[in-house]
């Protein structure tokens, strides 16, 4: 009988043990998984802010080699204060994404959000033989919280452009107001994914762009724009999906709930 009852203490030492181990690790776990986060969200950040700088840093350049030109300048420095305001939203909502915390969701129209961002790209895509074909409602409405989404559609829509550099094409953007939800569809006709890469494309540092020159500068994907897209779109309950068909054409399709009544 001694016997057994100091085995049964030997064995609830040790389970009490195994216990205290196994809420250690999960403690660590989680202080990793922080980091990972602040890692994450830093390329992110890296990524995102790029994008923005682009556009004003190409006119500010015009208005150096143009120095008599006042409405260039002008416009330079329109785009840059309007760019840095961006730049410090984005900063504070994906801080936000990165500590899980929520933001304020609310109900917004996509055609707004779309040519925000072609205003701040500064590029008529024109010029880079590319059309552009926007077929969204302008009362359609969509739950979603403005700069995170912003940025889903930013990242697509310089993908689509990278695509199409090389030849052209057409950059379609259009919405389907669905009984529960809301479907865009941002469709290109560029060189397009092959098949083998399309299981891994939402995947952190996975990418399809190999180093290339472009007007003298060396362009690479970095794998970080799918990948916060879809962080973006999985916080907001939505999904993004894509099709391609290598050498014709590539379509994501991003899935949101519908505008909330009551929040405007």
């Amino acid at each position: 009988m001694t016997s057994i009852i100091e085995k049964r203490r030997s064995l609830h030492k040790n389970l009490a043990t195994q216990k205290l181990r196994n809420n250690t690790l999960k403690l660590q776990i989680s202080q990793l998984q922080a980091l990972a986060n602040i890692g994450a969200t830093t390329c992110m950040v890296a990524h995102e802010i790029n994008n923005l700088l682009t556009a004003p840093a190409t006119y500010a350049a015009l208005a150096i080699s143009n120095p008599q030109d006042k409405p260039i300048a002008e416009k330079a420095m329109q785009k840059t204060v309007k760019n840095c305001q961006r730049a410090a939203k984005i900063l504070e909502s994906m801080l936000s994404l990165a500590n899980s915390q929520e933001n304020d969701k609310q109900n917004i129209r996509p055609v707004i959000l779309i040519e925000e961002i072609f205003n701040a790209l500064g590029r008529d895509f024109a010029k880079d033989n590319i059309s552009v074909e926007i077929q969204i409602p302008d009362d359609l409405e969509v739950w979603a919280i403005p700069i995170q989404f912003q940025q889903v559609l930013m990242n697509l829509i310089l993908n689509a452009r990278d695509a199409m550099l090389s030849r052209g094409g057409t950059l379609k953007i259009s919405a389907e107001d669905k009984s529960d939800s809301v479907c865009l569809q941002i469709c290109d006709t560029g060189s397009g994914i092959k098949p083998a890469d399309l299981e891994n494309i939402f995947d952190l540092f996975f990418t399809t762009k190999k180093a290339a020159k472009k007007s003298g500068e060396t362009s690479s994907g970095s794998g970080l724009g799918l990948a916060f897209c879809k962080k973006i779109m999985d916080e907001h309950h939505g999904q993004i999906n894509v099709q391609s068909e290598l050498g014709k054409s590539t379509v994501f399709k991003l899935t949101l709930p519908k505008a909330q009544s009551g929040n405007n």
